[in-house]
C-alpha cells in the first residue's frame, strides 16, 4: 500500500497549499486587518473635501426649503459614508422620493 492512501483528501489539499505558497519566511507583507489600529504609511490621505451643487442637491433630495437646522451637519460632512447621499428603502418608506420616476 502506498503512503498517499493513508492521507485523506482534505489533508492532501492542506499539504499542497502549505508548499505552494510564494511568500518566504523572511518577507514581511502588510495584510489588511491584522493591525486595525495602524494605518499603512502608504495609504492615501484626504486633504480636501469638495462639495459642489450636485453633492448638495443629492444630499438634500426630497427635503423642502427652508431646510431644517438639524441638517446643518452636512456643512461638516467629509468623504465618509452618510445615508443622506444614498437611496434608502422603497415606497411606502421612501420619504425622500429616491425611488420615484421623475
Amino acid at each position: 500500500m502506498h503512503m498517499r492512501n493513508f492521507i485523506c483528501p482534505p489533508m492532501q489539499i492542506a499539504v499542497f497549499l502549505l508548499f505552494a505558497t510564494t511568500v518566504q519566511a523572511g518577507d514581511v507583507a502588510y495584510v489588511a486587518g491584522t493591525h486595525p489600529a495602524e494605518r499603512p504609511a502608504t495609504a492615501p490621505t484626504v486633504t480636501e473635501v469638495t462639495k459642489d451643487a450636485t453633492w448638495y442637491s443629492t444630499a438634500l433630495q426630497g427635503v423642502e426649503q427652508p431646510y431644517p437646522y438639524s441638517l446643518h451637519f452636512l456643512e461638516n460632512q467629509g468623504n465618509w459614508f452618510t445615508p443622506f447621499t444614498r437611496a434608502g428603502m422603497f415606497p411606502p418608506y421612501d420619504l425622500r422620493g429616491w425611488h420615484t420616476n421623475k
